[in-house]
């Protein structure tokens, strides 16, 4: 059975803060950058035992299988680090940015410049954005922002390439978990013997790094770059309605507003090539 692209999408926005609930036990045992690099491996074990993706690895895969994993490492240490510092709808607000310039490239008619324009006004009204906090954690913000950009651009060309789909992705993950081990391992070692944060961890790699990419590859096969990255503005809008239907948060006028015009700009888009 063949489903539309967006429902790939939002399956990776729902999923997508579903990690969180798990990471809160794992930043009261282990540093940041540790969470990471038991995020990365987690997910890379459950692609490596579902997938044995060493089968379809040749010559014209490979580099940007690594590229793409170097991205998911440093783009997911950036992350952590920055959510350490910040509050989490300043990170996602900034986290948009740049993802909004590769909208904006692929926007050629008026329809869906108006589009846009009403996805980022509801994105706006979702994040509040305050400019407070750390400014060692902006700065991982924006490394966080640039990253994430740039897995778009690498995940969307391999998704659409001989390098792409559910098994690229799994060595591309294996190829972080290389990438990681420089960077978080040694925050790591001391949960290594932890029952409940090893549990948080594989919680986490499932729900933030194995389900939500999975479903960015299926989405990235079948829409153009700027859609995707349009739909990108659906992330804060679903979190709005799984906090309203899972934790009982209703929203404000505001934030319905905001979800409506998310809403009114995906739906007004009409895919371009």
């Amino acid at each position: 059975m063949s489903f539309p692209p967006w429902t790939y999408f939002v399956g990776s926005a729902v999923f997508h803060y579903l990690g969180p609930s798990f990471a809160v036990l794992l930043f009261s045992r282990v540093a940041p950058l540790g969470v990471a690099g038991i995020r990365i491996w987690s997910a890379a074990l459950v692609f490596v035992l579902w997938r044995r993706p060493w089968r379809v690895l040749h010559r014209g895969t490979w580099r940007t299988v690594v590229l793409w994993g170097a991205v998911l490492a440093a783009m997911n240490s950036a992350f952590y680090m920055a959510i350490a510092r910040l509050p989490l709808a300043t990170v996602a607000a900034i986290e948009f940015l740049p993802v909004i310039g590769i909208a904006a490239l692929g926007m050629r008619t008026r329809r869906n410049i108006a589009a846009l324009a009403a996805a980022v006004a509801g994105v706006y009204v979702l994040t509040d954005v305050r400019l407070e906090g750390e400014p060692l954690g902006f700065l991982f913000a924006f490394a966080n922002a640039g990253l994430f950009a740039l897995y778009v651009v690498i995940a969307h060309h391999a998704a659409q390439s001989d390098a792409g789909g559910i098994d690229g992705l799994a060595l591309a993950m294996v190829a972080a978990t290389v990438f990681v081990l420089a960077i978080g391992g040694v925050q790591a070692v001391p949960v290594l013997t932890d029952g409940v944060a090893l549990a948080a961890g594989l919680g986490v790699g499932v729900s933030s790094s194995v389900i939500p990419y999975v479903c960015d590859q299926l989405a990235m096969a079948r829409l153009s770059r700027a859609t995707y990255a349009l739909m990108v503005a659906l992330l804060p809008a679903t979190a709005t309605v799984v906090g309203l239907v899972v934790l009982r948060q209703v929203p404000t006028t505001a934030e319905l507003a905001g979800v409506g015009l998310v809403i009114a700009g995906v739906a007004l888009h009409r895919g371009e090539r």
